[in-house]
């Protein structure tokens, strides 16, 4: 005797979308509540209405499941409505598909950037790989500080995240030769620190007691800043920053993108 499908779509409902996606092919009736959207309305988190009439394409979504695989698929540009230099702070929100945890970017306009309202050494520009209108182009051969911060209530509970520094560096055919340093923490607590290479040219010659960053499937390089777990029990701010020293490397740019928090998956 079988259960009856709305049974078989609570008990997905405690799974995650990929224990979903395999019990799929157990049977038909698996296959039928699969579908449902009693189970894909659970993994879109309570808060998603306020996100998806943002994005008239995800507003007209055939299905909880076909939002849901939307939303993993591709990020959407959120309005926080805060305003810094008469412009708007952007970020990009997505859901991790495995998962379904809550994944954001912090665009280059939602950070404060040292020196970034001076145009000697910053200036905004469009770049094809970006999901954001522009990035901040930043000349190399200069001292920079980023700092960038999410509330942690809008992140998903019992969730260990990592913060990824999402930029490239143009260099014209020289190194950045000098380490970063990253810090991440709760704001007002304890930040944990950490020191990496920015160049991922500089592996060939350097053994690897540093880490270095990684190509994006989007073309753009990222390295991981850091770590913190979001309990859920908790309110306050993620803070990260990049220390990023003065180097004799001159001629080149390095674009940032912005700060990526997703979870440690």
């Amino acid at each position: 005797m079988e259960l009856p499908e709305e049974c078989i779509a609570d008990i997905l409902c405690r799974t995650t979308p990929v224990d979903v996606a395999r019990n799929s092919v157990v049977s038909k009736i698996f296959c039928s509540a699969a579908e449902s959207d009693t189970i894909w309305n659970h993994f879109l988190h309570s808060d998603y209405h306020s996100i998806v009439p943002q994005s008239l394409s995800l507003a007209n979504a055939p299905s909880k499941k076909a939002l849901y695989l939307a939303l993993s698929d591709h990020p959407i540009i959120i309005d926080q409505g805060k305003k810094v230099n008469t412009l708007i702070n952007l970020i990009s929100f997505q859901l991790d598909r495995k998962s379904g945890k809550k994944c954001y970017m912090l665009s280059a306009r939602a950070l404060h950037i040292s020196r970034g309202d001076d145009e000697r050494y910053c200036s905004w520009v469009t770049l094809p790989e970006s999901r954001f209108e522009e990035v901040a182009q930043l000349k190399l051969g200069f001292w920079y500080g980023i700092c960038g911060k999410i509330n942690i209530v809008d992140l998903s509970s019992n969730t260990q995240y990592a913060a990824f520094l999402v930029f490239k560096l143009i260099t014209d055919d020289r190194y950045f030769q000098n380490p970063v340093m990253f810090s991440i923490g709760i704001f007002g607590g304890p930040m944990r620190t950490k020191v990496v290479w920015m160049d991922i040219e500089l592996e060939k010659f350097i053994d690897k007691v540093l880490e270095y960053p990684n190509v994006r499937s989007d073309g753009l390089w990222e390295i991981e800043m850091g770590q913190f777990f979001n309990s859920g029990l908790d309110d306050g701010e993620g803070e990260m920053t990049v220390m990023m020293p003065y180097d004799y490397v001159l001629g080149g740019s390095f674009y940032l993108e912005g700060i990526e928090v997703r979870p440690k998956i």
